[in-house]
Protein backbone atom coordinates (compact mmCIF):
# COMPACT_ATOMS: atom_id res chain seq x y z
CA UNK A 1 0.00 0.00 0.00
CA UNK A 2 1.42 3.37 -1.03
CA UNK A 3 1.30 6.02 1.67
CA UNK A 4 0.76 9.63 0.61
CA UNK A 5 2.25 11.38 3.64
CA UNK A 6 1.42 14.83 2.28
CA UNK A 7 -2.28 13.94 2.01
CA UNK A 8 -2.27 12.21 5.38
CA UNK A 9 -0.70 15.23 7.08
CA UNK A 10 -3.20 17.52 5.32
CA UNK A 11 -6.07 15.40 6.67
CA UNK A 12 -4.54 15.60 10.15
CA UNK A 13 -4.28 19.39 9.85
CA UNK A 14 -7.92 19.59 8.79
CA UNK A 15 -8.92 17.46 11.78
CA UNK A 16 -6.81 19.69 14.05
CA UNK A 17 -8.98 22.60 12.93
CA UNK A 18 -11.95 20.88 14.59
CA UNK A 19 -10.19 20.38 17.94
CA UNK A 20 -11.85 21.59 21.12
CA UNK A 21 -8.94 22.84 23.22
CA UNK A 22 -10.15 25.85 25.24
CA UNK A 23 -8.09 24.98 28.33
CA UNK A 24 -4.66 24.11 26.97
CA UNK A 25 -4.91 26.07 23.73
CA UNK A 26 -3.06 23.11 22.15
CA UNK A 27 -5.11 21.70 19.26
CA UNK A 28 -4.03 18.34 17.86
CA UNK A 29 -5.17 16.48 14.76
CA UNK A 30 -4.56 12.91 13.65
CA UNK A 31 -5.15 11.04 10.41
CA UNK A 32 -4.54 7.39 9.60
CA UNK A 33 -4.61 5.14 6.61
CA UNK A 34 -6.53 1.92 7.35
CA UNK A 35 -5.85 -1.49 5.86
CA UNK A 36 -9.26 -1.39 4.14
CA UNK A 37 -8.25 1.76 2.22
CA UNK A 38 -10.12 4.32 4.34
CA UNK A 39 -8.60 7.38 5.92
CA UNK A 40 -9.88 8.13 9.42
CA UNK A 41 -9.27 11.29 11.41
CA UNK A 42 -9.57 12.58 14.94
CA UNK A 43 -8.96 15.67 17.03
CA UNK A 44 -8.41 16.31 20.71
CA UNK A 45 -11.47 17.18 22.80
CA UNK A 46 -10.75 18.72 26.19
CA UNK A 47 -12.97 18.83 29.26
CA UNK A 48 -13.07 21.16 32.25
CA UNK A 49 -12.09 18.25 34.50
CA UNK A 50 -8.89 17.85 32.41
CA UNK A 51 -8.38 14.13 33.07
CA UNK A 52 -11.33 13.06 30.94
CA UNK A 53 -10.20 14.88 27.81
CA UNK A 54 -9.64 12.83 24.66
CA UNK A 55 -6.45 12.85 22.65
CA UNK A 56 -6.74 13.11 18.87
CA UNK A 57 -5.55 9.51 18.55
CA UNK A 58 -8.40 8.33 20.83
CA UNK A 59 -11.02 9.97 18.64
CA UNK A 60 -9.26 8.53 15.56
CA UNK A 61 -9.57 4.99 16.96
CA UNK A 62 -13.24 5.64 17.70
CA UNK A 63 -13.69 6.65 14.05
CA UNK A 64 -11.83 3.49 13.00
CA UNK A 65 -14.46 1.32 14.67
CA UNK A 66 -17.40 3.73 14.46
CA UNK A 67 -18.79 2.45 11.19
CA UNK A 68 -20.88 -0.69 10.85
CA UNK A 69 -18.77 -3.80 11.29
CA UNK A 70 -18.83 -6.20 8.39
CA UNK A 71 -20.01 -9.64 9.59
CA UNK A 72 -17.14 -12.11 9.70
CA UNK A 73 -14.54 -9.49 8.76
CA UNK A 74 -11.35 -9.02 10.73
CA UNK A 75 -11.20 -5.76 12.67
CA UNK A 76 -9.67 -2.92 10.68
CA UNK A 77 -6.00 -2.14 11.34
CA UNK A 78 -4.12 1.15 11.24
CA UNK A 79 -1.42 1.16 8.57
CA UNK A 80 0.07 4.67 8.80
CA UNK A 81 -0.53 7.72 11.02
CA UNK A 82 0.23 11.40 11.02
CA UNK A 83 -0.36 13.39 14.23
CA UNK A 84 0.14 17.15 14.04
CA UNK A 85 0.26 20.20 16.27
CA UNK A 86 -1.24 23.64 15.55
CA UNK A 87 1.53 24.36 13.02
CA UNK A 88 0.98 21.11 11.13
CA UNK A 89 4.28 19.70 12.39
CA UNK A 90 4.56 16.01 13.35
CA UNK A 91 3.78 15.38 17.00
CA UNK A 92 4.76 12.25 18.94
CA UNK A 93 1.75 10.57 20.59
CA UNK A 94 1.74 10.26 24.38
CA UNK A 95 2.35 6.87 25.98
CA UNK A 96 -1.35 6.08 26.34
CA UNK A 97 -1.92 6.77 22.67
CA UNK A 98 1.12 4.76 21.60
CA UNK A 99 -0.47 1.78 23.35
CA UNK A 100 -3.78 2.49 21.62
CA UNK A 101 -2.08 2.68 18.21
CA UNK A 102 -0.21 -0.57 18.92
CA UNK A 103 -3.41 -2.44 19.70
CA UNK A 104 -5.33 -1.11 16.69
CA UNK A 105 -2.42 -1.36 14.29
CA UNK A 106 0.47 -3.79 14.03
CA UNK A 107 4.15 -3.67 14.94
CA UNK A 108 4.70 -2.54 11.34
CA UNK A 109 2.20 0.36 11.52
CA UNK A 110 4.21 3.45 10.63
CA UNK A 111 4.08 6.85 12.31
CA UNK A 112 5.33 10.14 10.91
CA UNK A 113 7.63 11.67 13.55
CA UNK A 114 9.94 14.68 13.72
CA UNK A 115 12.78 12.19 13.09
CA UNK A 116 11.10 10.62 10.07
CA UNK A 117 8.73 7.73 9.48
CA UNK A 118 9.17 4.98 12.08
CA UNK A 119 7.39 1.66 12.73
CA UNK A 120 5.54 1.14 15.98
CA UNK A 121 8.00 -1.60 16.97
CA UNK A 122 10.55 1.24 17.39
CA UNK A 123 8.10 3.73 18.92
CA UNK A 124 6.89 1.24 21.54
CA UNK A 125 9.54 -1.47 21.99
CA UNK A 126 8.60 -4.47 24.12
CA UNK A 127 4.95 -3.49 23.84
CA UNK A 128 2.21 -5.24 25.80
CA UNK A 129 -0.73 -6.32 23.69
CA UNK A 130 -3.67 -8.72 23.45
CA UNK A 131 -1.38 -11.69 22.79
CA UNK A 132 0.20 -11.17 26.22
CA UNK A 133 -3.17 -11.86 27.85
CA UNK A 134 -3.59 -15.27 26.25
CA UNK A 135 -3.30 -18.06 28.82
CA UNK A 136 -2.62 -15.75 31.76
CA UNK A 137 -4.66 -16.06 34.91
Amino acid sequence: MVIDWTALRAAAREAMGRAYAPYSGFPVGAAALVDDGRTVTGCNVENASYGVGLCAECSLVSALHGETKRPGAAPPRLVALSVVDRNGDPLMPCGRCRQLIWEHGTPDTVLETARGVRPMREILPDAFGPDDLTGRA
